[in-house]
């Protein structure tokens, strides 16, 4: 018999990857989730496993920070565009 919780959790994004092992593929399906961008899983995916958490981390909450955003996750992409910059200049 499942939880509750458990239920509630996996009918809240039915589309999410089942088969996640690895601790960047739950972080990039956290990302996803978080700005709301469920349709590109295997994109926050991939930006967890090659970019540095720090980076990811403060463009993040830079974009949770803009509240009456239409796009969180284009936020996100430009902030994380911006940091990147600064870091190789």
């Amino acid at each position: 018999m499942k939880k509750l919780g458990q239920i509630l959790q996996e009918n809240k994004f039915p589309d999410r990857p089942k088969n996640l092992s690895k601790e960047f593929q739950y972080y990039g399906v956290f990302l996803a989730e978080s700005l709301a961008d469920t349709k590109h899983y295997s994109l926050y995916i991939k930006l967890a496993k090659e970019l540095p958490r720090n980076l990811l981390d403060e463009a993040l909450s830079f974009a949770k920070g803009y509240f009456s955003a239409k796009s969180k996750a284009k936020i996100f992409m430009w902030k994380l565009t911006q940091l990147k910059k600064a870091k190789s200049a």
